[in-house]
């Protein structure tokens, strides 16, 4: 399992085995060791002016969510419930319009059948509404947005 998806990403990745496993935040400490932040410590950072390093934790269970996302061209509620006994691949951009994140959302729609077929599901995640997010998917591509893509963006 952890060899494909890390084929799939194109990546290293260690998968544990049962249940869901997402991405979370870890810090790396000045002598490179990691260690996964609770909650109120996370958010302490994100506000800090700190030059601590992040980068994601395989295996680590995701803190729940919920919200609306735009699928198929149709707007559902979605929670991290929905993805019991699969796994999830959550990633961030900042905006959308933006003419840097198309390139990666589009590849990540374009691999979604093969994420399926490891029994693993793939959200994109901004700042943005759920309007806005059906605006940027029928903007076609060619005038930088993204057309039909296999893959919910969640706001």
């Amino acid at each position: 399992m952890a060899a494909t998806i890390g084929r799939v990403l194109r990546t290293s990745a260690r998968v544990a085995a049962g249940g869901l496993k997402v991405t979370a935040a870890c810090q790396h400490g000045a002598s490179g060791t990691a260690r996964i932040l609770p909650a109120a410590a996370l958010q302490r950072a994100c506000f800090s002016t700190s030059s601590s390093r992040w980068s994601p934790a395989v295996t680590q269970p995701a803190p729940a969510f919920k919200g609306t996302a735009v699928h198929n061209g149709e707007f559902k509620d979605m929670s991290l419930a929905d993805f019991k006994g699969k796994y999830l691949v959550l990633f961030f951009y900042p905006l959308d319009f933006t003419f840097v994140c198309p390139t990666e959302i589009i590849s990540f729609s374009d691999k979604a059948s093969e994420f399926h077929d490891i029994n693993c599901e793939v959200v994109g995640v901004s700042v943005d509404s759920h309007f806005t997010h059906l605006a940027w998917i029928n903007t076609p591509r060619k005038t930088g947005g993204l057309g039909n893509i296999h893959i919910p963006l969640l706001s």
